[in-house]
């Protein structure tokens, strides 16, 4: 390797570096300056400001799952759909318009499919 190309490398061993100096100054910190008087109530689980109910370990409906994953996959969905519209207008000048767009549409159909599916099979009712 040459000397320019080693140089290229050095801001990012430099933040890497700063940034792992810091977090280790912290810790550091924070454990030799932190209070160390335990008390029950400090070392008991904290659940956003909620008193905890329950078992850690009780199941979770399957219906919470289910609307997870559709969370997921059109997630997913935006992940594939927003840069695909952003180089839409370029593919069209490119004369690849409609073979950028029919795929994209049948993708789109088939996501519109599933939530249909998944809507009249009571995934999306919290009632239940």
């Amino acid at each position: 390797m040459s000397d320019s190309s080693i140089q290229s490398y050095l801001p990012i061993l430099l933040v890497l570096l700063l940034g792992l100096g810091f977090a280790g100054a912290f810790l550091i910190l924070s454990a030799s300056l932190g209070p160390k008087k335990p008390l029950a109530s400090k070392l008991d689980v904290y659940e956003c400001g909620v008193p905890r109910s329950g078992d850690a370990r009780e199941r979770f409906s399957v219906k919470f799952f289910m609307v997870a994953m559709i969370f997921l996959i059109f997630d997913v969905e935006v992940v594939f759909l927003f840069p695909w519209a952003v180089l839409l207008k370029d593919f069209k000048a490119a004369g690849l318009g409609l073979a950028i767009f029919v795929p994209m549409i049948v993708f789109l159909v088939v996501l519109g499919v599933g939530l249909l599916y998944e809507w009249k099979r009571g995934a999306l009712d919290w009632e239940n």
